[in-house]
């Protein structure tokens, strides 16, 4: 094996330039199947990223006006969301996980001692934090003691933070809404959200839901208990369900009647005296229907770039198994005069299949240091919202490993062969 070695390595150094334009394909093709990877790979974890500031799949929910008659009823009838409704919703709605209301209102002068603004302030109960990824940067979140004993606390956005108590720590301060004394107990760190229903979280101050209700409610409420909208967390099967939902659809996707929004609108129709096939009677925006989609296309273009890359490696193991379907016509005397000597066929065939699948290894070897050291530069560098950089997944490096020690086997196999198998008399007469 060690003598393989040796006469391989002479065989190449002798070539240098054939041996590296060859070589160039097998590396070439490598850096481009783990670029393109590491990119589809790196847009996909940046959307779910950002899906994740808002909330991960969670579905808002607003009431609407009937479009069909029920129950004695005239269509056009405006349907208005109580607090009641989500705890209905959580109990009754066997898909659903989480159910918890929300009170907004806009316009609420929010003072402390060093700045005033105008914000959005939301009331939220303590379930509400979590499936709306509130995360703190520093304090404490809400808890039911809050809610029960309705306290006035507070807990204030990055930039409404910053506005409010220009770069100092706000935790502990006071605040006035609307002349009303308020403490901050926490605030959330800086959100990169681009999507939102009622403007960024940054921007916002959220206090307990009993006490936004009890001092802040809803002006001119059309039914005691009114609500902004309710937040529902489906269970994660319900989730895992929605490829097969899309798939089974037997129309445009606009038309489908998604589980989750079903099942929602059964239990409000019940309580509320609507039909329950009316889809406008209750608004749903569901982001985990979005975030279907939007993977499929992240899945869809990520699919695409890697094709490209391994047809690339697939062209660069094309040519090595030319480039070495030409040596071994150019040494057809040479395998005539070793086997003359006494090589065998084994000897002759393992001789070139080394030569055909160590340039491939060393050349993919080489392709696969590069593309990862391009990947380390490439993240170096400031990034776009939706992309977190280049990342390679294991499952791709595995693929791309496996992949070129196939392609090295195929190409090199076959010359070898050739050469192996070729009579040793019609080799001593071959003429260049």
């Amino acid at each position: 094996m060690k003598e393989a070695l040796v006469q391989t390595f002479q065989n190449l150094w002798a070539h240098k330039l054939r041996s590296f334009l060859t070589m160039f394909g097998i590396l070439w093709g490598v850096i481009s199947v783990v670029i393109l990877s590491a990119t589809g790979e790196g847009f996909r974890q940046g959307n779910e990223r950002v899906l994740k500031e808002l909330g991960k799949n969670i579905a808002i929910v607003w009431g609407g006006r009937t479009s069909l008659q029920a129950g004695g009823e005239r269509a056009g009838r405006r349907i208005v969301l109580t607090a009641d409704d989500a705890r209905t919703i959580q109990g009754q709605s066997r898909l659903t996980r989480v159910a918890t209301p929300e009170l907004q209102r806009g316009g609420l002068r929010v003072k402390s001692a060093f700045n005033a603004a105008s914000p959005q302030v939301h009331g939220i109960e303590p379930s509400y934090q979590m499936i709306r990824t509130l995360d703190l940067e520093a304090g404490r979140q809400f808890n039911w003691e809050d809610e029960r004993g309705e306290h006035r606390v507070a807990i204030v956005g990055a930039d409404i933070a910053k506005q409010l108590f220009a770069g100092r720590d706000p935790i502990g301060q006071p605040v006035m809404v609307n002349g009303l004394g308020y403490t901050v107990v926490g605030k959330i760190r800086h959100k990169e959200q681009d999507s939102n229903y009622s403007g960024p979280d940054n921007d916002k101050v959220f206090v307990p839901f009993a006490t936004m209700a009890r001092d802040f409610p809803i002006p001119d409420a059309m039914v005691p208990g009114q609500v902004s909208n309710i937040i529902v967390a489906p269970h994660e099967w319900v989730v895992d369900d929605l490829p097969r939902q899309l798939a089974e659809r037997t129309g445009k996707i606009r038309d489908i009647d998604w589980a989750l929004e079903k099942d929602v609108r059964t239990v409000l129709a019940h309580r509320k005296g609507f039909d329950p096939d009316d889809t406008e009677a209750m608004w749903m925006w569901d982001t985990s229907v979005n975030s279907l989609m939007f993977g499929r296309m992240v899945d869809t273009m990520r699919n695409f770039f890697t094709t490209v890359g391994f047809i690339t490696l697939a062209l660069g193991g094309i040519g090595v198994m030319n480039i070495m379907l030409i040596a071994v016509k150019e040494r057809t005397r040479e395998i005539g005069v070793r086997k003359a000597l006494g090589a065998t066929t084994s000897a002759v065939l393992r001789q070139f299949f080394m030569e055909g699948f160590f340039i491939t290894i060393l050349s993919g070897s080489i392709g696969l240091g590069v593309a990862l050291a391009i990947c380390a530069a490439i993240n170096l560098l400031p990034m776009p919202e939706r992309f977190v950089g280049m990342v390679l997944s294991p499952q791709a490096a595995a693929l791309t490993v496996f992949s070129l020690v196939v392609i090295g086997i195929v190409t090199a196999l076959y010359p070898a062969r050739r050469a192996a198998e070729m009579p040793p008399v019609e080799a001593l007469r071959y003429e260049m």
